[in-house]
C-alpha cells in the first residue's frame, strides 16, 4: 500500500493550475493524499495467501476482521498527524463502504463503487463505520472551535479537499489495479477545480505508457510519475511457500513510469 500511496502523493503534489486550485490546507491534505492507508502497514508486512486466486489478500478478499480494522488504524495514524488529517482519512475509510460520498464512478474489483460487506461481517463491520461517523463528529467540532482551523471544516472547504483525495486515490488505482492493456478510457467526476466548481477528468490511453488527461489538472504540461512494486506470480494450490511473505520480499522491485499529457 505505501507504494499506491506514494503514487497518489505525486499526483497531488503536481495538482493545481490557472483552472484547478491546489487544496488548502496545502499540508495537511498532501500529507493525508500520501498516507490516507497507512493502516495497512501491519497487515503488508504479514501478506496472506488468498488460495482462490493465488495471490495476496486485498481488500475484498483478506481475512475477516483483520483487513476491515485498516478502516479504523488509518484514520488513527493520520490524526496522530492533526486533527484534520485523521478526519479526512476517516472521511476515506467511511467512504469506501459507501460510495465515497457518491463522488465517483471508478469501479474496484467485481465492478462496485463500494467494497461490499461480507453478510456474515456485517454487524461488525457496520459498528466499526458508525464508530469512524462518530469520530468525523468528534473532529469536526474540534477543528471548528479553533479559530485557525474554522473554516477548513466549512462543507465546502471540507468536501471540495475530500473530493481531491478522492480523485487522486482512483487516479493511482487507475494504474495499479489494471494491467496495461486494461486501462481503457476513464471518467473521474467531481474534481474540484474551485470550491464552487467540479470537472469530469477524463484520462484515455494514448500510446505505450502515454495517457492524455482532459481538461489537464496538473502543473506544465506533461506528469511522470513512478511506482514501485514487485511482480508476483499465483500459487498453485498445494504448493505454497512456508513463508509466504519472505517469499514476496525476496523478489526484486520494479518501477513503473505513466505519463500524463495536456492535449
Amino acid at each position: 500500500m505505501v507504494d499506491h500511496l506514494a503514487l497518489c502523493e505525486q499526483f497531488v503534489r503536481a495538482f493545481g493550475n490557472d483552472e484547478f486550485e491546489r487544496p488548502e490546507p496545502y499540508d495537511e491534505v498532501v500529507y493525508t493524499v500520501g498516507h490516507h492507508d497507512r493502516g495497512w502497514d501491519e497487515f503488508d508486512a504479514h501478506p496472506v495467501l488468498h488460495e482462490a486466486s493465488g495471490y495476496p489478500c486485498g481488500i475484498g478478499t483478506g481475512p475477516v476482521p483483520g483487513v476491515f480494522l485498516t478502516a479504523r488504524q488509518s484514520p488513527d495514524f493520520n490524526q496522530a498527524r492533526h486533527a484534520y488529517c485523521g478526519l479526512l482519512a476517516s472521511m476515506h475509510s467511511w467512504g469506501l463502504y459507501n460510495d465515497r460520498f457518491g463522488f465517483t464512478e471508478f469501479r474496484q474489483g467485481g465492478g462496485e463503487t463500494s467494497i461490499p460487506i461480507p453478510p456474515p461481517h456485517k454487524e461488525t463491520i457496520e459498528a466499526l463505520l458508525d464508530g469512524e461517523v462518530a469520530r468525523q463528529h468528534g473532529l469536526k467540532d474540534e477543528l471548528a472551535a479553533d479559530p485557525e482551523t474554522a473554516d477548513w471544516v466549512e462543507e465546502k472547504q471540507l468536501m471540495r479537499n475530500y473530493k481531491i483525495l478522492q480523485f487522486m486515490d482512483t487516479l493511482a488505482l487507475y494504474f495499479n489495479l489494471r494491467n496495461r492493456d486494461e486501462r481503457g478510457e476513464e471518467r473521474f467526476v467531481h474534481v474540484p477545480k474551485s470550491l464552487d466548481e467540479d470537472a469530469t477528468v477524463i484520462v484515455r490511453p494514448i500510446a505505450g505508457d502515454d495517457y492524455a488527461a482532459t481538461p489537464f489538472p496538473f502543473a506544465g504540461e506533461l506528469l511522470e510519475v513512478r511506482c514501485t512494486g514487485r511482480y508476483v506470480e499465483p500459487v498453485e494450490a498445494g504448493t505454497a511457500p512456508d513463508d509466504y511473505a519472505e517469499a514476496i520480499f525476496a523478489r526484486p522491485q520494479s518501477v513503473q513510469t505513466y505519463r500524463l499529457v495536456r492535449e
